[in-house]
């Protein structure tokens, strides 16, 4: 019984663990609600611009919207580099305090089970590629909507 006490984390290191946890979760919730608020702002842009181009004497606000569109898409890249490397730095900091304090490491070994071929590279290397494939995913869709709205401009500019 002495054992087990004496492998168990001191009770402040795993309150700050669970409250690094949440954290990290609540991040990635705000990431998602960020990007389903982008999303609808873009669709409304595109649809503004879509019902701009039916009506004859709409040249400065078709142009206003997509410089509008383009500020957005722009401004949602940015806002999800900037939750990428939080997060990144907040699994770092999770990694850490299992692999000093938790004799159970559900982060660390979920990351190793996703990436299975790559035991050799350092666990932050792993990560970053990890948080690379899933961000450069969501990464395109804001680029995709800027660079629609900058064609539709130089479409509209070039007739």
């Amino acid at each position: 019984m002495s054992e087990l006490r004496d492998s168990l984390p001191d009770p402040r290191v795993l309150d700050i663990y669970k409250l690094a946890v949440e954290m990290a979760d609540r991040i990635s919730a705000r990431r998602a609600v960020a990007n389903a608020f982008f999303l609808t702002v873009n669709t409304t842009l595109v649809a503004v611009v879509g019902l701009s181009t039916t009506q004859p004497d709409s040249a400065l606000r078709f142009t206003t919207v997509c410089l509008a569109g383009v500020a957005v898409s722009v401004c949602w890249w940015l806002l999800l580099r900037v939750y990428r490397r939080l997060n990144a730095a907040k699994f770092a900091v999770i990694n850490q305090i299992e692999a000093d304090h938790l004799p159970v490491k559900p982060y660390t070994d979920e990351w190793v089970e996703l990436m299975p071929g790559e035991q050799t590279a350092t666990r932050r290397a792993r990560l970053g590629k990890a948080f690379r494939e899933l961000g450069d995913i969501e990464r395109i869709v804001p680029i995709v909507f800027g660079l629609l709205y900058i064609v539709l401009l130089v479409g509209r500019l070039m007739t």
